[in-house]
C-alpha cells in the first residue's frame, strides 16, 4: 500500500510502499554525515525510495543536482512520483538500473556519492525477494560498488556509505584498493555502552592517508 509520509524538513514528502522496502534510520544518518559544498553534483547508489538523496537535497542549500539509481523498476518509479510530487524535477533524475550498468556518460561526473547498500550476508532462503535485494548481497558486491564509484566519482570526490560494524575492515580495505582513501568513520551503536552495529565511512577519490574517527555516536532516537 502507498503511502506518503512527511521529511520532517521544509515541505518536503517521500513515497513510501508497504510491500516494498522502506527506508531505516541508517539512511536518514548518512544523509546527515556530509555537508553539500557550493555546486555539489551527488549521486545515490542502490538509491530505493530516494531517501538518502532526497533528505540531503532538503538539509543542503547548494546542491546543484541529484541522480538516483535503483535497480528496482518499482522502487525508480516510486521515486520518480516522489520527485514530482515535490516539484524538484529540474534538480532531480531518476535511474533504473544496475551500479554496474551505469553508462559511460556518467563516468567522472559526480563531486558526491553516497550508498546505503545491500550489506547483509547469509539467510537469503525465507527473506522477500524484493526486499531481500536491497538488505541483502545478492545483486551487488563490496568490489563491484566501489568500482562503480572510483569510476563515476571526480579525483578529489567524496564517497559517504553506511555499512555494518563488522564489515568495516573489509570495507576499509576494499575502498582503499579503488582509490578511495576512508577520511573519517563514524560508528554508531543503538544505545549507550551498547557495541557498535553501524559504521558510516566518509572517503575521498585519490586522497592521502589519514583517518578521522570520532568518539561512538548513539542513534538511540533515529538520529545522531
Amino acid at each position: 500500500m502507498r503511502t506518503t509520509e512527511t521529511l520532517l524538513v521544509g515541505d518536503y514528502k517521500i513515497i513510501q510502499d508497504t510491500e516494498l522496502y522502506r527506508f531505516t534510520s541508517d539512511a536518514v544518518l548518512l544523509s546527515r554525515f556530509v555537508k553539500a559544498r557550493r555546486g555539489e553534483r551527488a549521486a545515490d547508489f542502490c538509491s530505493g525510495s530516494g531517501i538518502v538523496g532526497l533528505n540531503f537535497y532538503a538539509l543542503n542549500r547548494g546542491v546543484s543536482s541529484v541522480t538516483l539509481f535503483e535497480m528496482q523498476r518499482e522502487l525508480a518509479e516510486m521515486s520518480k512520483e516522489t520527485v514530482r510530487l515535490n516539484r524538484l524535477e529540474q534538480a532531480f533524475t531518476v535511474e533504473n538500473m544496475r551500479v554496474q550498468d551505469i553508462p559511460a556518460a556518467y563516468c567522472e561526473q559526480f563531486s558526491l556519492i553516497f550508498c546505503n547498500p545491500p550489506y547483509e550476508k547469509g539467510g537469503f532462503e525465507n527473506a522477500d525477494p524484493q526486499k531481500a535485494v536491497c538488505r541483502k548481497e545478492l545483486s551487488l558486491t563490496m568490489g563491484e560498488l566501489c568500482a562503480a564509484v572510483k569510476r563515476c566519482l571526480k579525483f578529489g570526490g567524496r564517497f559517504a556509505l553506511c555499512i555494518r560494524a563488522d564489515r568495516l575492515a573489509e570495507a576499509a580495505y576494499t575502498l582503499h584498493e579503488n582509490a578511495l582513501e576512508p577520511k573519517k568513520i563514524q560508528l554508531v551503536a543503538g544505545k549507550e555502552g551498547a557495541a557498535p552495529y553501524l559504521a558510516l565511512i566518509l572517503a575521498v577519490k585519490g586522497g592521502k592517508s589519514g583517518v578521522e574517527v570520532p568518539a561512538v555516536a548513539v542513534n538511540a532516537g533515529g538520529g545522531l
